[in-house]
């Protein structure tokens, strides 16, 4: 992942709720992560409404990514991002099923790890219009894998990715 200018931002993070006020859940995530002032806000899209993705027999979500600054290392980043997922009650009964909130850290500067429990850029980053889109708003000039994301968005079929506003 690279940023052709240098970014105000030292992560990008991908949220998604399809349980509840699930435009709430995204802003009480957001404040959940960054309320204790180690990871700032820099930028956060607009919300979008979206179609589920893996398991498609759900309610569809809200999603939105936000690029955060911090000083924290990736797994501590993602360790947070965890811990606001069970703050707010996230149970994991079934693989990309319903969720109340799911916080996932997308990229994290140029680092690139391939370990268990941390995959960064996250693996499916390139194949998630609900992720593209939103991330375009935010870092248009970001390029994964050696591509922008116009390149991506392009292999992707966005149009069931909404800004919600427009959706009501």
């Amino acid at each position: 992942m690279t940023e052709s200018s240098t970014p105000a931002f030292d992560a990008l993070i991908g949220l998604g709720s399809n349980i509840g006020d699930k435009a709430a859940n995204i802003r009480r995530a957001i404040g959940l992560l960054t309320e204790q002032g180690d990871i700032r806000l820099m930028r956060a899209s607009r919300l979008y409404r979206t179609a589920p993705w893996g398991v498609t027999d759900q309610d569809w979500f809200v999603n939105a990514c936000i690029a955060v600054a911090t000083d924290l290392p990736p797994r501590e980043l993602l360790a947070r991002c965890l811990a606001v997922e069970d703050t707010m009650g996230r149970v994991r009964e079934k693989h990309w099923g319903p969720r109340v909130i799911d916080v996932d850290l997308l990229a994290y500067g140029d680092a690139a790890m391939n370990d268990p429990d941390l995959t960064l850029p996250h693996p499916r980053i390139t194949a998630r219009a609900f992720v593209l889109v939103p991330l375009s708003e935010i870092a248009p000039s970001l390029e994964i894998a050696g591509h922008g994301l116009a390149h991506w968005l392009a292999e992707t079929n966005a149009d069931e990715v909404v800004p919600l506003e427009e959706s009501q």
